[in-house]
């Protein structure tokens, strides 16, 4: 499948029901990025996460690995938490693994990495959050998922002047 899903529910939500182990590449040990609330999220619903960053040995108590080749199980979907310009060789390492959905995160679009591995039969999703979907579709998008304090529009009392 060369196409790339994103306003899809109905397989959105298929991709998410029916893949359960995700290697998240780029997820960070920092509480306050990103790809840890994802992570951790993802992890509090049942799914098996692999983190995949050479900066760590371990995330959220799951063994780090370097790079996707070097997961030793078998991984269904690829979770990218990096710029554009990195995908390609990520989308590379997941069709080379076997992996079946790759998806590139928030405000990441890599247009010929999604085709490549369209093209070898993986599923896509571009430019979309697996925790906001999976919470949007699945019903866990609620006040204390999404109250976390971390990100507001109004400036912290110790920044105030």
């Amino acid at each position: 499948m060369s196409e790339a899903y994103g306003d899809d529910l109905n397989t959105l939500r298929r991709i998410l029901k029916e893949n359960r182990v995700l290697a998240i590449v780029g997820l960070s040990a920092n509480w306050h990025r990103p790809s840890y609330f994802a992570a951790k999220y993802l992890l509090e619903h049942g799914y098996r996460v692999i983190p995949v960053n050479p900066q760590y040995t371990e995330v959220l108590g799951q063994k780090c690995y370097a790079s996707l080749r070097e997961i030793p199980e078998k991984v269904d979907l690829v979770d990218v938490f990096r710029k554009t310009t990195d995908v390609m060789p990520i989308a590379e390492d997941a069709i080379a693994i076997g992996a079946r959905v790759l998806w590139q995160q928030l405000g990441v679009k890599n247009e010929e990495a999604a085709a490549k591995a369209g093209a070898a039969g993986l599923e896509n999703v571009m430019d979309r959050c697996v925790k906001i979907e999976h919470g949007r579709l699945f019903g866990g998008l609620n006040w204390v998922g999404v109250n976390t304090r971390v990100i507001s529009a109004k400036r912290p009392r110790w920044l105030a002047y």
